[in-house]
């Protein structure tokens, strides 16, 4: 698991990490609320423990952008205050679970694992890529207000690639999860689906989003 730990309290933050790390997960730190939605958008985490109380913005308030953003990672939202109201709002923000403190760290760990197991394989029901836009629901794409068509083929690999935007995806992890191949077939399948899908969603002149890693896969960003 990779896990973005954002808490301004420095002890705190690095209990959590040693814990975490010992149980054998990837950790990244961060102390401002205005760090994260950054972070998430050029990152793929499996879930973000997240303090309501930080500055820059408050927990609630980076929780309300990454929705708005369509970054879906599963959330953990802390706080000292632990009021019913508070959680209604976490809740309501998107968070997926909520812990007060003080909390013991072995519950933390517990219910990261849970939130993540419960939350595998969901997609929300629009992602957003830069100003790449993918209904699952429609199954219709937009970008630069225009409407892009999508064969089915098309749609599941876009929507596969949009899931973990930064993250590269091997051809098998393609052929597995868009053809539910197990074994290479031996032909450029994804090699052309990429291409054609590419000629759609990377038009105008604007940001190239779908890029080819040599040797390793393709990933869906935008350019730096």
């Amino acid at each position: 698991m990779n896990v973005l730990v954002v808490e301004d309290e420095k002890k705190t933050a690095a209990l959590i990490r040693k814990a975490l790390e010992a149980e054998g997960m990837t950790v990244e730190l961060l102390h401002r609320g205005d760090e994260v939605v950054p972070r998430a958008t050029a990152a793929s985490f499996d879930a973000i423990v997240l303090d309501i109380m930080l500055p820059g913005h408050e927990g609630l308030t980076a929780l309300r952008l990454l929705r708005a953003n369509g970054i879906a990672t599963p959330v953990l939202l802390l706080s000292a205050r632990g009021e019913v109201d508070e959680r209604v709002n976490g809740l309501d923000a998107g968070a997926d679970d909520y812990l007060p403190k003080p909390f013991v760290l072995a519950e933390l760990i517990a219910r990261l694992r849970a939130l993540v197991r419960r939350t595998a394989g969901r997609a929300p029901a629009k992602m957003n890529v830069a100003d790449l836009t993918l209904d699952t629901l429609t199954r219709v794409a937009h970008r630069g207000g225009a409407s892009i068509p999508l064969t089915p083929r098309e749609f599941r690999l876009l929507e596969f690639l949009m899931r973990a935007p930064g993250r590269v995806r091997s051809r098998a992890e393609i052929l597995e999860n868009v053809w539910d191949y197990t074994f290479d077939p031996g032909t450029n399948i994804v090699d052309v689906c990429v291409k054609r899908l590419r000629e759609k969603i990377d038009t105008d002149g604007g940001a190239k989003l779908l890029h080819n890693v040599r040797g390793e896969g393709f990933v869906m960003k935008a350019e730096p």
